[in-house]
């Protein structure tokens, strides 16, 4: 059924459900499970400021603490599948909004299915915070598995 699943997270422990369960989809269909972290461009509101301080290293430390952050993220979700005899593949998408790093690595991978969790927020929250979940719904290709 599926030969590919893409399994985006945060780290968070809501996508930490959306990464169980990718892993255990995988497992019992025999697929290949890809993790992806996005991380999104520095605020160059934030950045100004800094810079404005005197902070000239603003972007350059964003960026590596984003990396370092990312990185803890896949290796621990690579361990994870390893555990449970998944075969898995990690990638970094630094530098772009989620959905669209979601979307573009599915798209990249060949991905079947992509797994991710959403907060379930509705209404006036929804519009005011977003949801990256319910754009990879309305713009994506792909088949989604969606876990609250």
């Amino acid at each position: 059924m599926y030969k590919k699943i893409l399994v985006a997270t945060d780290g968070s422990e809501l996508a930490n459900h959306a990464v169980e369960h990718g892993i255990g989809l995988a497992s019992a269909t025999g697929a290949e499970v890809v993790f992806v972290s996005v991380t999104e461009i520095w605020s160059a509101l934030e950045i100004a400021g800094q810079y404005e301080a005197g902070d000239l290293s603003a972007i350059p430390d964003y960026e590596a603490a984003a990396a370092s952050s990312a990185a803890k993220i896949l290796t621990d979700c690579a361990a994870r599948a390893e555990k449970a005899n998944v075969a898995s593949k990690t990638i970094h998408v630094p530098d772009r909004r989620p959905a669209d790093g979601i979307m573009e690595t599915a798209d990249k991978e060949d991905c079947d299915l992509i797994v991710m969790a959403t907060h379930g927020r509705r209404g006036v929250r929804k519009m005011l915070i977003g949801s990256q979940t319910a754009e990879v719904l309305a713009l994506g290709t792909r088949p989604v598995l969606v876990l609250r």
